[in-house]
């Protein structure tokens, strides 16, 4: 059991207290500070995974910190029967950094999750008795609750919860003609990930997000983009459609948005916003004012430090340095967002021997890594860990076999 307090302890309690449906975690985490981490045991990391593209200020920052603390200390809680500035100041905010049109809108909600399941209503919205068809594409992850799922292409996550909301189709990945062929005046929205995270961090091909948009256009389908894992400045750019000069209808919001606190978006452009009306949705805790207050502190130090160029510069560093590793295949990714294949099934084995080396890193396959750190690592963290990347997948590869 080890002492009181240590890691092993904690973790036997978490064994006989939490709902197993996350496995056995890898350590318990007690406190960070920037890029890095600390256990229950006082081991430290550098945490290129944060919390799978959350934490885009790293911990504890200072100024959301102190925002956070002082909202709660001020207002904590309102019911959607009432509003406050917080959440007025960062739908405006949003819909600014979107460049949206007039008339666009913004629904808050806690997670990325059920950010999509307000989308599926949305496009439910935009049916009529002939337009019954939902496109998704196959590796597509939106989410758990039944709706999201829906949408998602995972068969080990699906299965279990069939029958699901119908109407949904999966599409081949990134294969522009099978989408052209899909949409017709029978569709009432394409879901889409510009870079599709749990599947690998794999983007769409070079023009795909035009060709879905011209379709969706012609034939009065919705295009709606989940950009919970690559908004944010993730890829470099405040939303990773931007970079294609694409306008959704709708876009999905979450993960980053908060540096850590619970917060997600509905985001819908113009026409879109009038599908869902009074009763229709809504939410208990979504854009409540402290979640108003970290979600404005968040995108105020990204804007006033740099980190969207920092994103992107770093990005390429990263993407550069482990192409050259031995063992690494493949690299993908835009910013801080990066997925980089191996030549081997040894991946999760890999994450473990990071962790031991004191990286934190996921793995999405057996043979793909995962990297999503904040947007503050510095070039000599990330060198950090390209200096030992060598070391971890040599002793991967000897535990894997």
């Amino acid at each position: 059991m080890g002492t009181p307090g240590s890691g092993a302890d904690w973790l036997a309690r978490y064994g006989s207290s939490l709902l197993g449906v996350f496995g056995a975690p890898q350590r318990v985490l007690v406190r960070g500070s920037g890029c890095t981490v600390e256990d229950a045991d006082g081991n430290t990391y550098l945490d290129l995974l944060g919390g799978i593209a959350v934490n885009t200020l790293g911990h504890a920052h200072p100024f959301v910190t102190s925002v956070v603390s002082a909202q709660l200390a001020t207002l904590g809680h309102v019911s959607n029967f009432f509003t406050s500035p917080t959440q007025i100041v960062l739908a405006e905010k949003l819909l600014a950094l979107a460049g949206a049109p007039d008339g666009s809108r913004v629904f808050f909600t806690n997670s990325g999750t059920e950010a999509n399941e307000a989308a599926f209503k949305l496009a439910r919205r935009n049916g009529s008795p002939t337009r019954t068809r939902i496109l998704a594409l196959d590796g597509a992850f939106h989410g758990r609750s039944m709706g999201a799922l829906a949408l998602t292409a995972k068969p080990a996550y699906r299965e279990p919860f069939q029958p699901l909301p119908g109407g949904v189709e999966h599409l081949p990945f990134g294969d522009p003609q099978a989408l052209l062929n899909a949409v017709d005046d029978t569709v009432a929205a394409v879901f889409l990930e510009p870079i599709q995270g749990e599947a690998g961090v794999r983007p769409l091909p070079q023009g795909y997000l035009r060709r879905a948009r011209e379709a969706t256009a012609e034939h009065g389908a919705l295009l709606i983009l989940d950009e919970v894992q690559t908004g944010i400045g993730r890829t470099g750019t405040w939303f990773a459609h931007q970079a294609e000069g694409v306008v959704p209808d709708a876009m999905t919001l979450a993960k980053g948005l908060g540096g850590g606190f619970p917060i997600g978006a509905l985001v819908t452009y113009g026409p879109a916003s009038g599908l869902l009306t009074a009763g229709q949705h809504g939410t208990t805790f979504g854009g409540n004012p402290v979640a108003g207050a970290a979600g404005l502190a968040t995108l105020a130090v990204l804007e006033e430090t740099g980190a969207l160029d920092n994103a992107g510069i770093l990005g390429e560093h990263l993407r550069a340095g482990l192409a050259a590793v031995p063992g690494v295949v493949e690299t993908r990714g835009a910013g801080l967002l990066i997925g980089f294949d191996l030549d081997g099934g040894y991946a999760p084995a890999a994450v473990r021997a990071a962790l031991d080396a004191g990286f934190i890193i996921n793995s999405t396959s057996e043979r793909t890594l995962r990297l999503a750190p904040p947007l503050i690592l510095t070039r000599p963290q990330a060198d950090s860990f390209l200096e030992a990347l060598p070391g971890i997948l040599t002793t991967a590869q000897g535990a894997a076999s």
